[in-house]
């Protein structure tokens, strides 16, 4: 009896643990909603609502990337130093056009994600160290491009930062675009099929004849590419380039979104519904703690917290 007892136990606890994993991101929106509805003053209004899509678009688009790149058992902690390289090269080059210069953003992009690509893949530097360097290296060359905050003044962009359609801002239309464009590759494409079975087993990855290093450079591509476009929807609200600030913390940020959201570390697994929510929740638990006077401090305190304990439902699961 008592065998049997354990037995219902521990199976009431995969089946708790499974939930949590597949479900605590959406349920943890739902409270923050109804606690915010409950006991914010002035949330629940169009202009609060269309402030915290617009927010959060920047952070979903690079956690997009991050989610690619977690995939494949990696992480990608440059993403921060690419947005702010990206609103560098932007304003250096604003005086072209906008097009030039979102372009010039998105090359910058490209080219820390080949450098990160390139190591991981051909020199075999693990990517929390390859990354971390290109981290660092991104973030030093933003600064020599533009050492302080400068302000933008174009039409082009200040249309792209306040503009919307039907309502709906145009940065919450470029990451939902995003969004479901990723979600698309990861799930129907032959690319995402093969960044899911890298991130299971690479050497079985290898072995069935994959192309293993071309997958992990277009990953971290893509991520340097999401980060860019991210730092330019950034610069564009804001109306300024400040490479010192923009993206600081963002990996964390965009890191918790995809293990909340319920990607695994150990890769092999993306869910992109789930980041969305990540993305939503960290957005939700930031203008929570700032409605209610709390220090700055505190949000990366609670991310933290939340990362831990999507990391311990994760591999408390894992176990079984």
């Amino acid at each position: 009896m008592t065998e049997l007892s354990l037995a219902r136990g521990t199976v009431d606890r995969d089946r708790v643990l499974r939930l949590l994993q597949a479900y605590g991101v959406y349920a943890g929106v739902v409270v923050l909603l109804l606690f915010n509805l409950a006991f914010t003053p002035h949330f629940a209004s169009t202009e609060n609502f269309r402030t915290q899509a617009v927010q959060v678009a920047p952070v979903l688009i690079v956690a997009l990337g991050m989610a690619l790149a977690i995939g494949t058992e990696g992480v990608d902690l440059s993403v921060g130093s690419v947005m702010a390289l990206s609103t560098s090269l932007l304003s250096l080059y604003l005086g072209y056009g906008p097009w030039i210069a979102v372009l010039s953003a998105v090359v910058g992009g490209i080219v820390v994600g080949l450098a990160n690509g390139a190591l991981i893949a051909f020199v075999g530097v693990q990517p929390i160290v390859a990354t971390l360097a290109l981290m660092v290296a991104a973030r030093g060359l933003a600064l020599v491009l533009l050492p302080q905050l400068k302000d933008v003044h174009d039409p082009g962009m200040a249309a792209l930062g306040s503009g919307a359609v039907l309502g709906i801002p145009y940065l919450v239309l470029i990451a939902v675009a995003l969004a479901l464009l990723v979600a698309f590759a990861v799930r129907r494409s032959t690319f995402g099929r093969q960044l899911l079975a890298i991130g299971d087993s690479r050497p079985a990855a290898r072995l069935a004849g994959l192309p293993v290093r071309r997958v992990l450079i277009l990953v971290y591509v893509c991520s340097g590419v999401l980060a860019a476009i991210a730092g330019v929807l950034a610069t564009a609200r804001l109306t300024a380039s400040d490479p010192t600030s923009l993206g600081t913390l963002m990996e964390l940020s965009a890191i918790t979104a995809v293990v909340v959201g319920g990607t695994p570390l150990s890769g092999g697994r993306v869910r992109i519904g789930g980041t969305v929510a990540g993305a939503v929740l960290i957005q939700l638990l930031t203008t929570t703690l700032i409605k209610h006077d709390l220090p700055p401090s505190w949000t990366q305190i609670a991310q933290a917290v939340v990362i831990v304990g999507a990391v311990y439902a994760a591999r408390e699961r894992g176990k079984r």
